[in-house]
């Protein structure tokens, strides 16, 4: 495969996108993790599924459909989340299921044409484009440029919103803000692994890093080396073997996590 690196344009950009995603990945899920927002997310990104069949029967951009559904979901549930009583995960499981529902009736509309709806789902990292790339280089310099600037306003947020009010943070505008990126990362990551398999790369290599070190700043450099790891050993697998991608990404993160857990305990 390193030899074809060098000569096809669609490796090429698959090998940006997971230099790129690894970035925003190994960020973002230990954001996610710390604010126990990973069924969040997954709600999230299955709502985007409503926005993919809305663009197929009005006949624009899926991408565009997604991120706007996806967004609208995130702003609502973060206000039902501060602003109601009721267990936010209730809202959660209604919005995954609205988002599947809508995008199954919507695709279903579509007169005398099925679109290809399985690059959605399960992701394929060989077909990124130019303009996937730029997307996910834009996203991942606001994620490091917002984390890197306002690196302890993040640290007292992500460990206690209380505290982090006392100290004159500004917890509504994190608490949307994060909203936004994650909406952000989800719609890129279908891209990459589809919606049906995003919630592994937004806890893998959170996960792998926190069985390594206990330190919030290690574990935010590690994530990024895991997520390459399991981006870059399941692009290889893929192209091997002609299979899909996401699925190889999701197979590698899952045992290289499990590989990790049990070496741990073993050390203990």
């Amino acid at each position: 495969m390193f030899s074809a690196l060098l000569e096809y344009q669609f490796l090429q950009n698959a090998f940006y996108i997971i230099v790129l995603s690894s970035i925003v990945c190994g960020i973002m899920s230990n954001l996610i993790i710390e604010k126990k927002m990973l069924m969040i997310s997954g709600g999230l990104a299955h709502t985007a599924y409503g926005g993919i069949g809305l663009a197929c029967l009005f006949g624009f951009d899926p991408m565009l459909g997604a991120f706007g559904f996806a967004l609208c979901s995130a702003f609502f549930i973060a206000y039902l989340h501060k602003k109601s009583h009721v267990s936010h995960d209730i809202f959660i499981a209604l919005f995954w299921a609205l988002g599947m529902a809508l995008g199954i009736i919507f695709i279903g509309l579509v007169p005398e044409f099925t679109p290809n709806i399985e690059s959605y789902l399960f992701g394929n990292l060989l077909a990124v484009s130019g303009a996937d790339v730029w997307a996910m280089f834009f996203l991942s310099l606001l994620i490091c440029l917002s984390v890197l600037a306002f690196y302890r306003d993040w640290q007292v947020f992500l460990f206690d919103e209380e505290f982090a009010r006392l100290q004159g943070v500004a917890v509504n505008f994190y608490h949307y803000f994060l909203y936004v990126l994650v909406t952000c990362c989800i719609i890129l990551l279908i891209r990459v692994v589809g919606i049906i398999l995003v919630l592994a790369l937004l806890s893998a290599p959170a996960a792998s890093a926190s069985l390594c070190s206990s330190h919030f700043k290690n574990r935010l450099f590690l994530s990024v080396f895991f997520s390459f790891l399991f981006s870059f050993l399941g692009l290889w697998l893929s192209y091997t073997l002609d299979i899909s991608s996401g699925a190889c990404i999701v197979v590698f993160a899952f045992c290289i996590y499990t590989l990790l857990l049990v070496a741990m305990r073993n050390r203990a």
